[in-house]
């Protein structure tokens, strides 16, 4: 299908979108863009009926033609005003209703999120951010377009059947409008000339009230120089404004010259027709109406145009989102999630690479991870083990290999139904600027109940924090909304219940799950974590999968990875890898090491 092909079904879908949530306003829209596009022409077809009855002495005739022209201006301004405050009402409403709510769910409900680290995707989000009422204004800008297209060639249409010397108004229409966006293009020039002073000065304007950089400024004295150099970026962007404005208004001026000298000339033309008869006084009277006011149409027409062709700067990204949610989009399977493991995960020849880079991620991995296992996975920064968590959530697929989850091909397990029976905590944890309860309770959605939210709690060693929340589990976290915020430590305990509130999950994801608390805290999460592990993988054979850097958590492990640039290098239990003096005998030791040093 081409572009062309794709945009006119998208408009008409958005435009079947406005006609099913406001189907009176855009009834209304449809027809008034119509009566525009001929309630111009009767402006002038009536002026010259009436003009004309008035020189034959018909004076019935002269008031009909007065109504029907009066009336036909008023119905020109009256639906444009009306229509203009509809339409924006029907591309808010349709776009905060329809269009915004389905971009974030094409980004929210996409099984993966591979996009979310796709360049591609992320620069077309960017590019439609906050214009949702943009693109429902492509569809109504393609109409307009028609309407004022036909309304120009109806236009032209009787002004070259009163006469044709009335044509050559077009080319001095036109050339006006060449020298305005002339000057347009000088302004817009001007403004990206100035950009870099601009921001300069806004920079050094903030930089001075900054309550952070503050001390910083008073202690080393700078502050009179940022002021001057604040004053400096200010004035050059006045410079260049103001030759843009002298430059424009030069532009503007030789424009109107050249439509006032034409406009004139081709009146005086039509006069002359008049005296000798070839035409009416109706024929210069209309001349002058459209004359005058075929600018605008022309303008107008033109701006249409171009609006609905640049609207390609919105539909593009929005029509590439939606093929994109239609090829990623979640697929059900009839491979129902296990509720229990007998065997456990077998990771058989795992690669996975990013895009727009030339290394795997994960390398060729091959392991099995046992039913009731506490699996541990170390290695240094970037040796893909938050990678392996990722993939064994299902949020990215793997180029190749298979994840066997009690035999069964985990792609081929039902995506929603896994997601459900595991439970994850993520070192870039959400903060959820909701309540308390709230924002641990969005960690099982279906089955929450206050005792799962106390046992979380407590799993989380978040007791404390709970304790001095002024309004307990109904208080607001964030200062978005006007709740408290937390610290890095605190948003982690948080997410951290939020990852306890499964009471049984069959695979426990714990990446680098205490990152941001304190030495006692971290203790007393990870004993809680391990003591709910061990009692999971006996009642159900629960794997639970910890990255961490922490080799006093580490060594208690039954099962220990250690990765490097994506390969598995060594596996075994901690007594294993400590007398095969590997990789992580020497991480361990370098461990060990900072902490005695620490400790002095």
């Amino acid at each position: 299908m081409t572009n062309i092909s794709k945009y006119a079904r998208l408009l008409a879908s958005l435009l079947g979108i406005c006609l099913r949530r406001e189907p009176a306003v855009t009834a209304f829209l449809l027809a008034a863009m119509a009566v525009n596009a001929v309630a111009f022409a009767g402006i002038g077809l009536a002026l010259k009926y009436t003009v004309d009855s008035m020189a034959a002495g018909a004076a019935v005739s002269a008031a009909i033609g007065g109504v029907l022209a009066a009336l036909a201006y008023a119905a020109d301004r009256t639906v444009s005003g009306a229509a203009s405050a509809m339409r924006f009402h029907v591309m808010e409403k349709v776009g905060h209703i329809e269009i915004e709510p389905g971009i974030m769910r094409a980004s929210a409900e996409l099984p993966e999120i591979d996009h979310l680290e796709h360049q591609e995707y992320l620069d077309r989000i960017t590019a439609i951010r906050g214009r949702s009422w943009a693109i429902v204004g492509s569809a109504w800008n393609a109409v307009e377009a028609v309407s004022m297209g036909v309304r120009l060639i109806l236009t032209l249409l009787i002004l070259g059947a009163a006469s044709p010397w009335l044509l050559l108004m077009l080319p001095c229409v036109v050339l006006q409008l060449w020298f305005d966006r002339r000057a347009q293009v000088r302004l817009k020039r001007s403004e990206l000339v100035a950009a870099r002073n601009q921001r300069a000065q806004i920079h050094f304007f903030k930089l001075c009230i900054s309550g952070s950089a503050g001390k910083e400024l008073r202690v080393s004295g700078v502050g009179p120089q940022l002021v001057d150099r604040q004053v400096a970026a200010a004035e050059q962007v006045r410079a260049s404004r103001s030759r843009a404005l002298i430059a424009s208004g030069c532009w503007r001026a030789v424009g109107w010259t050249v439509f006032t000298v034409g406009y004139a000339s081709v009146i005086g033309l039509v006069a002359v027709q008049v005296a000798d008869g070839a035409a009416s006084v109706g024929d210069v009277m209309m001349a002058v109406t459209i004359g005058a006011l075929l600018r605008g149409v022309l303008d107008r027409a033109l701006q249409s145009t171009s609006d609905a062709s640049g609207a390609a700067r919105v539909l593009e990204p929005y029509l590439w989102l939606r093929e994109y949610a239609e090829r990623r989009g979640l697929s059900r399977t009839d491979v129902p999630a296990p509720r229990r493991l007998t065997d456990g995960i077998t990771l058989s020849n795992l690669t996975f690479s990013y895009p727009g880079t030339d290394r795997n991620a994960v390398d060729d991995l091959s392991v099995t991870l046992p039913a009731g296992a506490v699996v541990a996975v170390v290695g240094e920064y970037g040796s893909g083990k938050t990678t392996l968590v990722k993939l064994l959530a299902k949020l990215h697929r793997p180029h190749s290999g298979r994840i066997l989850v009690d035999g069964d091909d985990l792609a081929e397990i039902d995506t929603v139904a896994w997601r459900e029976s595991l439970s994850a905590a993520f070192q870039d944890f959400g903060r959820y600027q909701t309540t308390f309860a709230e924002s641990i309770g969005l960690g099982d959605l279906r089955h929450g109940t206050a005792a799962s939210l106390d046992a979380a709690v407590t799993a989380a060693d978040a007791d404390e924090l709970r304790s001095r929340l002024p309004d307990g589990d109904r208080t607001q976290l964030g200062s978005a909304f006007g709740g408290i915020d937390l610290s890095e430590g605190q948003w982690q305990k948080v997410a951290l219940a939020r990852a306890c509130m499964r009471p049984e999950p069959v695979v426990l994801l714990l990446d680098e799950p205490t990152a941001s608390l304190d030495a006692p805290s971290e203790q007393a999460v990870f004993e809680s974590y391990m003591d709910r592990a061990k009692s999971l993988g006996r009642s159900i054979g629960a794997v639970t999968v910890i990255v961490s850097h922490r080799f006093s958590t580490v060594a208690g492990a039954d099962l220990i990875l250690v990765m490097k640039e994506g390969a598995l290098i060594e596996s075994g239990d901690h007594d294993e890898l400590m007398r095969s003096g590997g990789l992580y005998k020497e991480l361990f030791e370098i461990h060990s090491a900072s902490y005695l040093g620490a400790g002095k």
